[in-house]
């Protein structure tokens, strides 16, 4: 549909009739003509534009201004767009107290709130706009849950910033806090590298979380080709706006809704994204939440299975030497994604946002320029970037990101030091207290746990810039930050406030992680864990006795599947377009 001839929309099937149509909804009516609505705007579909705008932090500043590009391509396309917005918690300023608490679960209240407004105004289709770590999941996820014609929009990454004549990005200023306290930079560099670092609008340049997601968000068929990588400052994103206000009025005009691409073989693309790209491990959180919105079966050790098989060829940050910026600036995830279909790796026949196939959108797509992204039959590794790893240490599976790292520092044996939470294990560091060879165990900080799966980002960032990121290892029931270097284990499941074998771990015990293998275990037999088992005093108790996070460590559930707060979709007894 190419917005030049008005498309008559049938609206007895679609859910804003419930608001627009007929004598009974004069008193609705009344409010959207006073919101300056048109006779014919109220007659037309109704399409939520959905952001995460706010002042928290530079990742979430560009989602107003795309929006109104949003908002502009649905009215061409004879749409009537409602723009909401929903909150964000960013985990770079999050990070590292507290307020980490809140990330994962705000992943759950994006969710919630999208669906509570979408439902409370009855939307028939969905544009949505993310910028920051959980935001993009969770903004997913609610498309998914809805199954409405839903289009997502990546609010666009950070430029690099410029410190003694290399590109940095906030990564480097917190491993210069480790670097600080071991001596090696003085309290004048790193101010002056704070302040260069992030030098506009845009979520972190390396292939952390959010520019993860945003490769996701194509790979797996809700984003338009090419619209995740430019940096949000580029004013040619509003054209990306303006197409995907055209395209959602397209899908809603051909009857594609989210769960059509959002299918087994579409998660699975988005997997292979991950993988090729070094990508965050926390997306071995979020796909398998995104496929519990749709009541498909896509756990963390479903997503490693994919892992397992893909070629790591994309050579980004944290892992490799380049970013996001880069990555557009040599022809985007198309070209990765031609490289996966040129080698079987990719379902090609997956329906996408464009209305047509994966396949169909990568015609004509370039070849690669072999410095960022490398061919895939000459790859940089043979094998993913990220490893799931299982044992009698994390019988529900554990991850790990091993790319840019040697065969020889992919296997690591040494005795347990245990912390109860990660401020402990960030004194420990600081004060250096800790011995090279040891492994670190972080526990205590799951999804019930925490409560809400914290990053440990300060933590391995303080190793790495003393200089010890690959001489002790670090393994958690927590999470690690996508900017995280080293030999760092997360997700590890059960986790301890549900009496997973990592809260009877003792200090000296030795622990073997080999992600070559895929195992982690504990020299520890069966019979002496369970008399452990039986000496536990169950969970940590938390500060948390009230409010959302008590809430959520009530409702959510095991790290393997995505650690999730309601049924899904396999449950749902009712379709909310269908309504």
């Amino acid at each position: 549909m190419d917005g030049s001839t008005p498309t008559r929309f049938d609206k007895s099937n679609l859910p804003s009739r419930h608001v627009t149509e007929g004598p009974s909804r004069a008193p609705h009516r009344s409010f959207l003509y006073a919101m300056g609505l048109t006779d014919e705007e109220i007659h037309r579909p109704f399409v939520g534009v959905a952001t995460c705008w706010n002042e928290a932090a530079p990742c979430n500043m560009a989602l107003n201004r795309q929006a109104q590009a949003v908002k502009l391509g649905v009215k061409e396309a004879h749409g009537t767009p409602r723009e909401f917005t929903t909150i964000t918690v960013t985990d770079g300023i999050a990070m590292g107290h507290e307020g980490m608490r809140s990330s994962l679960a705000s992943r759950e209240a994006i969710a919630d709130t999208v669906e509570l407004t979408m439902r409370g105004h009855a939307y028939d289709a969905i544009v949505g706009l993310a910028g920051c770590d959980k935001s993009l999941p969770g903004m997913m996820m609610a498309m998914v849950r809805l199954n409405t014609p839903s289009v997502f929009v990546y609010g666009g990454s950070i430029l690099p910033g410029r410190f003694e004549g290399r590109d940095v990005t906030v990564q480097d200023v917190f491993e210069a806090v480790g670097q600080h306290q071991a001596g090696n930079m003085s309290t004048c560099d790193l101010e002056k590298l704070e302040q260069v670092a992030c030098p506009s609008a845009g979520a972190c340049g390396g292939q952390f979380t959010a520019n993860t997601m945003a490769c996701v968000s194509e790979a797996i068929g809700l984003a338009l080709p090419y619209s995740s990588g430019a940096p949000a400052v580029y004013e040619s994103r509003d054209a990306y706006g303006v197409g995907a206000g055209q395209a959602v009025m397209n899908l809603l005009a051909e009857g594609i809704r989210a769960r059509d691409i959002v299918t087994l073989k579409s998660l699975e693309n988005a997997a292979r994204i991950v993988a090729c790209t070094g990508g965050s491990t926390n997306a071995g959180l979020h796909l398998p939440a995104i496929a519990h919105e749709a009541g498909i079966k896509f756990d963390l050790m479903d997503v490693v299975e994919i892992f397992k098989s893909t070629p790591y060829f994309v050579d980004l940050k944290p892992g490799g030497k380049y970013i996001a910026k880069d990555l557009f600036d040599n022809g985007g995830v198309p070209v990765v994604m031609k490289q996966l279909l040129k080698a079987g790796l990719l379902h090609g026949d997956c329906i996408t946002a464009t209305g047509k196939t994966m396949a169909e959108n990568l015609e004509g797509v370039p070849d690669p320029d072999g410095v960022v992204v490398h061919p895939i039959d000459t790859p940089i590794t043979v094998t993913g970037g990220v490893v799931g790893l299982q044992g009698n240490l994390a019988p529900e599976g554990a991850i790990v990101k091993v790319a840019g790292m040697s065969d020889e520092e992919q296997v690591f044996t040494g005795p347990a030091r245990v912390f109860e939470c990660e401020e402990d294990a960030f004194e420990a560091v600081k004060a250096r207290t800790y011995k090279e060879g040891e492994v670190l165990v972080i526990r205590n900080e799951g999804p019930r746990g925490g409560p809400g799966m914290r990053e440990m980002l300060s933590t391995t960032a303080a190793l790495s810039g003393q200089g010890m990121g690959k001489k002790v290892a670090l393994i958690t029931d927590g999470r690690f930050s996508g900017a995280t270097r080293g030999f760092c284990v997360g997700h590890v499941g059960p986790e301890a406030a549900m009496g997973g074998p990592i809260a009877l771990v003792r200090d000296g015990d030795q622990i073997t992680i080999n992600a070559i293998t895929g195992e982690m275990s504990v020299d520890v037999s069966d019979e002496d864990m369970a008399k452990r088992k039986e000496g536990w005093n169950g969970p940590r108790e938390t500060i948390y006795a009230s409010g959302a996070l008590w809430k959520y460590a009530q409702l959510v559930g095991s790290t393997i599947n995505g650690a999730v707060t309601h049924p899904g979709g396999a449950n749902e007894k009712h379709m909310y377009s269908e309504l």
